[in-house]
């Protein structure tokens, strides 16, 4: 028997148990392969719509749609054993109401097999993570820098740098918290906030651009791995430059076919000796 059929995969409570103990190690995944690759390694798998920039090369994450949040569900899912996998709720499709939020995270849910959703919003979603929570579909939250947001705010900008964000962001993760959220993202938070977030919630809370002191932290798989090669955010720690690699392996090629020494005969078929 492959011993992979054995893995139990991590669930909601098993993260929620992470609650100031060991760190909750998370990822973006888009692709079956990239999921596949850190199965084994990371607690919790995002399927996040950030893909709509990363695999789409679209300017926000604004017009990524529900179908293409269940196709990259599907493929991710296919390539975990272990980690819990949750999805991220795309824009417009939970703000109008509790039913609209409910409607999407279940078909999202039914048509993937992911452990939960996330969504971002403070005290003005609070109704909804209570709606879904109490029907039975797991929620994390996300507040500070809430790329969905960023029209409103002006851009990719850092929470908590005066009095006024420091009260909100804080409002808005007890609100989430209190609504009944198995977790909570941090993104774009100074730092003492963040901090101070998580040692008042009963949560875990996962930083990205947050705190060392959050439950956990997620960056992007495409950062770290370091395919772009542009802009880099401040939070991010590149352990690769596979993008580099990349380059010079199309280079490669390019340079083989146009002096015709690939393919050489090893890579072609010859007919069968009679």
């Amino acid at each position: 028997m492959d011993n992979n059929d054995t893995v139990k995969r991590l669930t909601v409570p098993d993260i929620m148990a992470k609650k100031g103990k060991d760190p909750v190690v998370s990822l973006t995944a888009y692709t079956t392969p990239v999921a596949q690759l850190m199965d084994s390694y990371v607690d919790l798998v995002l399927v996040g719509d950030s893909l709509g920039m990363v695999i789409y090369g679209l300017p926000t994450t604004l017009s990524v749609t529900t179908e293409m949040m269940i196709a990259h569900g599907q493929a991710v899912m296919r390539g975990t054993k272990r980690a819990c996998v949750m999805v991220d709720l795309p824009f417009a499709s939970y703000h109008e109401s509790p039913q609209q939020a409910f409607r999407t995270a279940a078909r999202i849910l039914q048509e993937t097999g992911a452990a939960a959703v996330k969504l971002e919003g403070g005290e003005e979603m609070a109704e909804t993570v209570e709606f879904l929570t109490k029907r039975g579909i797991p929620v994390c939250g996300h507040v500070g820098l809430m790329p969905q947001a960023v029209q409103m705010m002006g851009g990719f900008k850092v929470a908590g740098k005066n009095d006024i964000q420091i009260q909100k962001v804080i409002q808005d993760s007890h609100a989430i918290a209190n609504a009944g959220a198995f977790a909570i993202v941090l993104e774009g938070i100074i730092e003492p906030v963040a901090q101070t977030i998580t040692q008042q919630l009963s949560i875990p809370t996962i930083g990205i651009g947050a705190s060392p002191t959050c439950d956990g932290q997620v960056l992007v798989c495409d950062d770290i791995f370091g395919v772009f090669q542009g802009f880099k955010p401040k939070f991010v720690k590149r352990y690769a430059q596979v993008g580099q690699i990349m380059e010079e392996a199309v280079k490669q090629y390019a340079s083989e076919v146009r002096s015709r020494s690939f393919p050489s005969m090893e890579y072609c078929f010859q007919p069968k000796k009679s």
